[in-house]
């Protein structure tokens, strides 16, 4: 089901913004690493942008962050909010829970409003939006050299990015409008995250299979 719909450009700098401030925070808490001022700003450049830059790959679309003059000063301004007043930040724990969770939501329905404007099918949509609100998650682990949080046991990441990507898409396919639709979204991937960091909820560790019991060799 095709639909026609313009992401505003006041959402998704918002959305780079809040994810600019949120990396900062992150990465200005690693003491051990030494990083400078330089490398905090770049890290949360870097998760403001993520997710857009991620979600245009994926669509085969030049990323937006580059066709506008917009995105990249405000994922420097955020950054450098962000690193400017990380120790405020700290202190709030939950307001990083917070901005983090937004972020996650912001991103993803975004990326899946984006994904069916496009003509994609739902389920590929479902998977660009949760890749949306992941990437810039995923590229600011990979800069810090930090295990990737969502692949590791933890609160939920894309687990909340999918549950609230598949609500847009159903909500579209019975004919809600989008706006409201994507609102919807933000405020059960934000509400799951949300919930998942204060109840502990983690998607179950794998664990090692037991060797099962050999066989008896039949004799010939």
């Amino acid at each position: 089901m095709q639909i026609a719909f313009t992401i505003p450009l006041w959402a998704d700098i918002s959305a780079v913004a809040i994810g600019g401030v949120q990396g900062a925070v992150y990465a200005a808490q690693f003491r051990d690493r030494r990083l400078d001022l330089l490398g905090v700003a770049i890290i949360g450049i870097a998760s403001g942008l993520g997710g857009g830059l991620v979600r245009d790959i994926l669509l085969g679309q030049l990323p937006i962050s580059l066709s506008s003059n917009w995105y990249v000063p405000a994922a420097i301004l955020a950054a450098l909010i962000g690193m400017l007043l990380e120790r405020v930040f700290t202190r709030l724990a939950t307001a990083v829970t917070i901005l983090d969770a937004l972020t996650i939501g912001l991103f993803c329905a975004i990326g899946t409003t984006k994904a069916l404007s496009i003509g994609l099918p739902e389920v590929p949509a479902v998977f660009v939006g949760t890749i949306s609100a992941v990437g810039g998650t995923i590229l600011r682990d990979v800069l810090l050299n930090v295990p990737i949080a969502f692949m590791h046991v933890g609160s939920l990441y894309a687990v909340a990015a999918a549950v609230g990507s598949m609500t847009l898409v159903a909500l579209n396919l019975v004919g809600v409008p989008i706006l409201l639709a994507a609102i919807i979204c933000v405020a059960v991937t934000f509400g799951l995250r949300v919930l998942a960091v204060f109840f502990n909820w983690t998607v179950p560790e794998q664990r090692r299979l037991e060797r099962l019991p050999r066989l008896p060799r039949l004799r010939r």
